[in-house]
Order: structure tokens, then C-alpha cells, then sequence
């Protein structure tokens, strides 16, 4: 049998076969050669170049060994697919692709290895395999396997698959590496997907109402460790696909450290802005998760700052869009989170004060019990910031709320030269104040106790100390009056004492001369 027909497969590869025996499997060349007028004989082969053929050029090869063995061909989970996907292609005929339907009836009991086979198929023959329901039903079937060994592990995988080492490797680092929980064990084998086929595979698992947690984590290990052989573009598509299904699956099973992962990558890759906003708010939304190491994010070339603040303002800004009222213990998680995030970017010397000043009010007072933290953060600020206006400190200050300030950080605040008189007469007012309501209470420690907390001299001398201008002068009137009223109190406690203490010297005379007044008995 001649072989008369050359045929270019994709430019590929060039195949010399018989143009009858491939006609008779093949509607599609037997259509091609029927409707030629009729020519003259020739002595070289006729061609014909195959444009999209799916699976190219081996795909092509194991269709025409389908043709030469006139249907006798041993049809495997292997092959199967893309025998399929080809036979589609060359139009063959209803009972060909009849008996491929067929085959396909059992995927369910195929190995694991013959559907990870199976699916890299399909991706070598997209996008016809999923026009025909093949790469759902695969992905489908895969599925399936994953979800009926969640905590066992299937033992008819390759030596080559991550399976196969969780099985059987009990030194591996999939079975031992912080007791890796057995649900993970198919993550590696699915590695070789392209961002495309992915997308449509977590889709697929969505679809499904496949566990959230565990989709998540697969596409997280996906942007770690499935990067590396992609181009530049791929690697932007791949992190822009992965943050659209991270946006589609419950906020709760995502992971702060997974999606900070996911931000360092995409960083030098400028993805596109709505991609970066779903992102930012994502982990905006568990930032209560977040280490101090993951908000230090370094600034963009040529900003002049160390840290990134502004990501960290927009982190605040959708955490607070997000908090519910039931949720505090979060926000108190996120107000110590930002204390120490303040102490390390105060002594940037570049830092704007406004922008420093956000970040001090940047969440509700809730978010705090103390604020003696924050008092030391905005003194390494005015620090550092030697030349800040009076309104600049003062803004910055009118995030402290006074009464959360303990009275040792009260006193170091009313004796700090670095903070406005007015900032340092309102801590005052809010210590007498307290201290006023102490009187107040009945069951409050006597006065001397309470007085000897707070040294007369430090607000003389602080009184001395501070220039204030004409409109602090009614400030100024009112705090003395505080001051001299607890003077007061305080004489008229010294003079109850007094009082109380003759009364006892008068009581004890008058008994003594009681006695003395008896007549004394006759002797």
C-alpha cells in the first residue's frame, strides 16, 4: 500500500501515509479530495497541512495507528483522550467516536496516575476537549478521587507522583513537614496545569462545592511553586486568575500568610489594578492574622520612604469596612498589631507627618485599652521630626485619649518638652479629673493616699515651665482652680485630723480629772 498523501501537521511534523486507508477513518480528507476537480494523474505525493490539529503532532500519529490497524487498536485510560480529541477532529466516523464514549463510561475506576494522565491530555488538546465535556468529566472524576481519599491515601499511584511518596516515603517532606495534613497529598500533581486550564479546574471545584480551605491552599502551593517555568506574562496571568477564584471562595478559609505570599510575588509584576484591589482588600479583611515581618513592606523605588504606608492605611481602611461588633477581640488584635508597626516606621526620617498622624487614627478607640504605646511611638516621631509645627503635634497627638494613659506615662507627658502645652495640660486636666471622681466615690482611699500620688511641685514648676499664649489662659485658669481646690480639700482633711485629734487629747484629760475630783477613803 502506497503511501500517495504528505501531510503537515501543525507545522510540526510532515506524515507520509495512505490517502485511502485515512480517507476511510477520516470524513474530513475524504470530503477534501471529493470535492477536487478531477486531474491528471501525478507522480509525487499530494499534500495537505492540518492548521490547530489539538494534541499536534503526536496526537496525529496515534490517530493514523488507529487507521492501520483498521480499528483493532488497543484503546487505554493512556490514550484515550487524545485519540478522541483527534478522531473528532478528522470527522471519523458516529461508531469510532461511539466506542470512544463508551471507554470512557469506567473513568471512575481509573488510577489516580491515569487521570493525572488524562488531564494533562486534556490541556494538550484544549480547547476541543472541553467543547466535547471530555476536561469536565476528567476533572470531574479527579475530584472525586481527592474527595474519597481525604484521609486515606490511595495506593495505585506512579513512583513519580507526590502520592506515591506520601504512601510510601515516610521520610518524605509532603508526609513529615509539619504533619502536613493528608488532604494536601495531590497538590504536586497537578503543578504541570497552565494558569488557563487551572482557572477552569478551581472553577470546576467551586462548582462542585469542593472544601473551600483546601482550594485555597492548593492555589496558594499553585503561585509558590508552580511559577517557576512560566514566562513573565504567564506569571501575571496565573496571580491575576488565582486572585479572582481567592475573591470567589469564603473569606474565612483563606490565610493571611497565603495571600501576604501572593502580594510579594506580584509586586515587580504590575498586575492589573482591580486585581491589586481585591487583593489588598482580602487581606485587609484578615489582617488581625498579620505579623509585624509581613507589614513591613519596603516602599516603591523613588518614594524616599522604608515602609510601604499607604498599603498599610489601605489594609486598615477595608479591615475597619469589614469588623463587625462581635468581632472586638480582633480589633484589639489589630490596635496591638499597629502599635508595634508604629514603633518601627517612627524613626523613618522621611515619614510625612500627616501620614503618620493617619496611621495613629486610623482605627476606632475600641481597638486600644492603653494608650501608652502610642505615647511612646509619637515621642520616637517627634523625635526623629525635631522641626514639626505646633498644629502638626498637636494633630498627631489627638489620637491619644488621655484617660487610657497610665500615670506614670502622664507624668513622663506633662514633663516632655517634645509635646505641645496643650497636649500636656489636657493629660493634667484628665488626671484631676480622674482624680476628682476618686473623691467622689465612696469607696475610694482616703485623701492623703490619693493626693500623694501627684506631686504639687510638677505642676508649679510645669506651670512655670510652659509660655502659654492668650488662648490658653482660660485653660490655665481652670487647671488652677483644680489644683488649688485639692489644696483646699486637703487643708480641710488636715484640719479634721486636727480636730479629731484634740477631741481624743480632751476626752482622755477630762477622764484623768474625774478621778482625781473623788474623795479618797479614810485610812
Amino acid at each position: 500500500m502506497t503511501c500517495d498523501l504528505e501531510v503537515d501537521v501543525n507545522g510540526e511534523e510532515t506524515f507520509f501515509v495512505s490517502k485511502e486507508i485515512l480517507s476511510s477513518f477520516s470524513y474530513r480528507i475524504k470530503s477534501l479530495f471529493t470535492t477536487l476537480p478531477t486531474v491528471e494523474p501525478v507522480t509525487f505525493p499530494l499534500k495537505v497541512i492540518l492548521h490547530e490539529f489539538p494534541g499536534g503532532a503526536e496526537a496525529f500519529e496515534l490517530f493514523v495507528q488507529y487507521c492501520y490497524s483498521f480499528g483493532n487498536f488497543q484503546i487505554t485510560p493512556c490514550n484515550i483522550l487524545t485519540l478522541f480529541c483527534a478522531g473528532s477532529f478528522m470527522d471519523t466516523s458516529e461508531t469510532n467516536l461511539t466506542n470512544f464514549r463508551e471507554y470512557l463510561e469506567s473513568i471512575q475506576t481509573w488510577s489516580w496516575f491515569d487521570l493525572v494522565t488524562g488531564l494533562k491530555q486534556c490541556q494538550e488538546t484544549f480547547p476541543l476537549s472541553e467543547t466535547l465535556g471530555l476536561f469536565e468529566k476528567v476533572t470531574g472524576a479527579i475530584l472525586e478521587k481527592v474527595a474519597f481519599s481525604n484521609d486515606t491515601t490511595p495506593m495505585d499511584a506512579s513512583p513519580d507522583s507526590s502520592m506515591y511518596r506520601f504512601s510510601c516515603d515516610t521520610k518524605s517532606t509532603i508526609s513529615t513537614k509539619n504533619g502536613t495534613n493528608s488532604r494536601n497529598w495531590w497538590f504536586e500533581d497537578l503543578l504541570f496545569l497552565k494558569p488557563e486550564i487551572l482557572e477552569r479546574v478551581v472553577r470546576i471545584m467551586v462548582l462542585h462545592k469542593f472544601d473551600h480551605g483546601i482550594t485555597a491552599r492548593f492555589l496558594f502551593y499553585y503561585i509558590k511553586s508552580g511559577l517557576s517555568c512560566l514566562t513573565i506574562e504567564e506569571k501575571k496571568f496565573a496571580i491575576e486568575a488565582t486572585i479572582g477564584l481567592l475573591d470567589s471562595l469564603n473569606r474565612e478559609s483563606l490565610s493571611c500568610r497565603g495571600l501576604f505570599g501572593i502580594l510579594s510575588v506580584s509586586a515587580p509584576l504590575k498586575i492589573n489594578i482591580s486585581h491589586r484591589d481585591k487583593l489588598e482588600a482580602m487581606i485587609g479583611c484578615k489582617i488581625y492574622q498579620a505579623t509585624l515581618d509581613n507589614l513591613l513592606i519596603p516602599a516603591p523605588m523613588g518614594s524616599g520612604s522604608l515602609y510601604d504606608v499607604n498599603l498599610v492605611l489601605r489594609f486598615l481602611c477595608y479591615f475597619s469596612k469589614s469588623i463587625m461588633c462581635e468581632v472586638i477581640p480582633r480589633l484589639k488584635k489589630v490596635g496591638s498589631l499597629m502599635d508595634l508597626y508604629l514603633a518601627e516606621v517612627a524613626p523613618d526620617p522621611a515619614l510625612k507627618p500627616a501620614k503618620f498622624a493617619e496611621l495613629t487614627s486610623a482605627l476606632p478607640p475600641l481597638a486600644r485599652d492603653c494608650h501608652d504605646s502610642l505615647y511612646r511611638a509619637i515621642d520616637i516621631f517627634f523625635q526623629v521630626h525635631s522641626r514639626l509645627t505646633e498644629e502638626e503635634k498637636t494633630k498627631i497627638c489627638s489620637a491619644i485619649s488621655y484617660e487610657k494613659l497610665t500615670s506614670d506615662c502622664c507624668k513622663q507627658l506633662t514633663k516632655n518638652p517634645k509635646f505641645p502645652p496643650r497636649t500636656a495640660i489636657r493629660a493634667l486636666a484628665s488626671q484631676h479629673s480622674m482624680l476628682k471622681t476618686l473623691l467622689h466615690e465612696p469607696n475610694s482611699q482616703p485623701l492623703n493616699s490619693i493626693s500623694s500620688n501627684y506631686d504639687d511641685d510638677q505642676v508649679i514648676l510645669y506651670a512655670k515651665r510652659v509660655d502659654l499664649t492668650m488662648e490658653n489662659e482660660n485653660l490655665k485658669a481652670v487647671l488652677e482652680g483644680m489644683h488649688w481646690r485639692v489644696m483646699e480639700l486637703e487643708k480641710i482633711c488636715g484640719k479634721l485630723k486636727g480636730q479629731m485629734a484634740n477631741m481624743k487629747n480632751t476626752r482622755k484629760h477630762n477622764s484623768i480629772m474625774c478621778r482625781s475630783s473623788l474623795p479618797r477613803l479614810c485610812s
